[in-house]
């Protein structure tokens, strides 16, 4: 076993001493444990049985009345450089959702649901005009989200994980707050960034990890992740190394954190605009960083971390709610807990009525 401590403090929680203990293993119990995932694993996106849409409806009633959280991956299509694919994002967060419903399902516990993925996103101001990006709108990509989010709803999937892996967290919360406030339906609802939620294990070589350089984009970070988790779409002969931006015009290094925010500075790097150039113009190999020195195993502790991580998220909001419950409407939202009744009944049980005819009240109404 190592003793090994993250550089940023852990808290004496369930999940800082999850996360100690991913830092204790050794290199091969890591390996035996995300071998545990079955990662990596083909893509079941058109594996019957899989996802609720290609799960028949019968045994998506069962499941739900088993287990009625719901993990929606939520990627884009972007760039990702010349060596891998323009889902990349998508594949990542998808094929973590599908080893932690793998597992579960294995070991003969009700497992979490997993529903499609939203493979279009929005993207900062810098990604303009990037070919091979595909940009959609902030109030369509929100607007998308709170159908999708109402839908889900509907058919008794009232326990939501967003999980994120690209530059639009900020809009994925806004659109699960504006849900909430639009419709105030009882439930619950997050937005994972996954890669900040186990931001402890991508550090660099001089603390202890096995990166020599800080994750930004398609970079050695991100593509040694996707030679984890899904290596037939990485071809690592085609691998490109981007320039340093330094014949641009920028405030002194500090002031803006890497994309998984592991470093604690004052702003995130989307807390800005206006303050970088476009990465047509600078990073053009839609590389940021050194794709060259990726190699499978050097993320691999992120990956078990994550995959653990949403194990017990998924135990803990069963434990706190069991299956077919929510938090209490009365003292979460503004509807009352006998105008909630029907609608909170299995759907297409005797008295269920569906949302769609529930008036809406509130800031938004």
């Amino acid at each position: 076993m190592r003793n090994v401590q993250s550089r940023l403090p852990l808290e004496e929680t369930g999940v800082g001493k999850l996360k100690q203990r991913i830092f204790e293993l050794s290199d091969a119990e890591i390996e035996d444990l995300v071998k545990a995932y079955g990662i990596p694993s083909p893509g079941e996106l058109d594996k019957p049985g899989s996802y609720i849409q290609n799960t028949v409806r019968k045994e998506v009633v069962e499941n739900r009345r088993r287990n009625d959280i719901v993990i929606v991956s939520v990627g884009c299509t972007e760039n990702h450089g010349m060596h891998t694919v323009s889902a990349f994002d998508t594949l990542l967060v998808g094929r973590i959702a599908e080893a932690v419903r793998r597992k579960q399902k294995a070991a003969g516990r009700p497992p979490v649901n997993l529903a499609f993925p939203i493979n279009y996103g929005v993207h900062p101001p810098w990604h303009q005009g990037m070919y091979g990006s595909v940009m959609v709108s902030d109030d369509a990509f929100e607007q998308t989200i709170m159908n999708v989010m109402y839908g889900l709803w509907n058919d008794g999937f009232r326990k939501q994980i967003w999980i994120n892996n690209h530059a639009q967290q900020n809009e994925i919360e806004k659109a699960l707050r504006r849900f909430l406030n639009t419709y105030q339906l009882p439930g619950f609802y997050l937005a994972l960034e996954w890669h900040r939620a186990v931001r402890e294990f991508f550090d660099t070589e001089e603390y202890g990890g096995k990166l020599q350089d800080r994750f930004i984009h398609a970079d050695e970070a991100e593509t040694s992740l996707g030679l984890e988790l899904f290596p037939e779409m990485v071809e690592m002969k085609n691998a490109e190394d981007s320039a340093p931006m330094e014949d641009y015009d920028y405030l002194p290094d500090g002031h803006f954190d890497k994309s998984v925010e592991d470093l604690l500075r004052p702003n995130t790097y989307k807390a800005a605009a206006g303050h970088i150039p476009l990465e047509l113009v600078a990073t053009p190999e839609a590389v940021v960083g050194r794709a060259s020195l990726a190699r499978a195993g050097k993320t691999l502790r992120a990956v078990a971390a994550i995959c653990e991580y949403l194990d017990m998220l998924c135990e803990d909001i069963l434990a706190t709610w069991p299956a077919g419950t929510v938090p209490e409407p009365a003292a979460t939202t503004f509807r009352s807990n006998a105008e909630m009744e029907p609608y909170l009944k299995e759907p297409g049980s005797d008295g269920w009525k569906s949302v769609y005819a529930l008036p809406r009240i509130g800031p938004y109404s």
